[in-house]
């Protein structure tokens, strides 16, 4: 870990974008502090391989959530925040915030009766997603944003969908390990490609 303290709030959202390039992202700790972080082995959900369950597919043919993208992307980071421990501190926010006017993060939101009632977020960078959070109102409504997510990077030539860590929630869609020197390899072949995310 490297500690991001010096860093001045102007130069951050640059120095995100920069770390994801090579593979790094930044935490905050419970003071606020933010640190720099990697992980070996390497998360990632296969986008080809990307497996619904049964269940939920039924649920989704039923439509119950509109998915919409980058309508309330600072909404969408506070709804991951808001939980008993986050690494998503104020100045995380306002950096993230600064990426999506760049056009560089994003948001996939799920509405019901013109209420957010869950959503994801992450950086796009060339034909790479690094995803960072979601979060759940309603049950099911972060799944259908991943799911809108995994389709949405696939028609549009995506290669690498990095979760950085796999939780039991994550792997029940396929999402498995991979050693860091192999995803450096993927991600540096993914930086090249010109896709968009919006």
């Amino acid at each position: 870990m490297k500690s991001a303290s010096g860093v001045g709030r102007a130069d951050l959202p640059t120095l995100i974008e920069h770390g994801y390039t090579i593979g790094i992202f930044p935490m905050a700790d419970e003071q606020g502090r933010l640190g720099w972080y990697s992980a070996d082995p390497r998360g990632i959900l296969e986008l080809d391989e990307f497996h619904m369950p049964h269940r939920l597919a039924r649920k989704l043919r039923t439509a119950p959530f509109r998915i919409q993208i980058d309508q309330a992307f600072t909404d969408v980071m506070r709804g991951c925040a808001h939980r008993a421990s986050t690494w998503i501190s104020p100045v995380i926010i306002e950096a993230y915030t600064v990426l999506h006017q760049r056009g560089k993060a994003h948001s996939v939101e799920a509405w019901q009766d013109h209420k957010l009632v869950g959503g994801l977020y992450g950086v796009s960078l060339g034909g790479a997603f690094f995803g960072e959070s979601m979060f759940a109102e309603v049950p099911d409504s972060s799944k259908a944003c991943l799911v809108f997510l995994v389709e949405r990077l696939k028609e549009r030539g995506y290669t690498l969908l990095d979760c950085q860590m796999v939780t039991a929630h994550m792997a029940r869609f396929g999402a498995r390990l991979i050693s860091a020197p192999a995803y450096q390899q993927r991600l540096q072949q993914a930086l090249k490609l010109g896709c968009t995310f919006a």
